[in-house]
């Protein structure tokens, strides 16, 4: 398999849009457990989903060293 620059981007890019997908699935969902009366569930919920945005951001990172 050749891995060009524009493949590269692309797939990158695919990655950071989907990370982001699951970000607002695991707020919302969040926000409905909280609402339900599991407030340290919905904790651990938001808490993945910053780790998904922290990977979205080495992900950034990463394609802007494609430059």
């Amino acid at each position: 398999m050749e891995l060009d620059k524009a493949k590269l981007e692309h797939l990158i890019g695919h990655w950071i849009e989907h990370n982001d997908s699951h970000i607002t699935s695991f707020n919302e969902w969040a926000d409905k457990i909280q609402s339900a009366g599991y407030a340290d569930l919905a904790e651990d919920i938001r808490g993945a989903a910053m780790k998904m945005d922290e990977c979205s951001n080495l992900l950034e990172t990463a394609k802007q060293k494609l430059g």
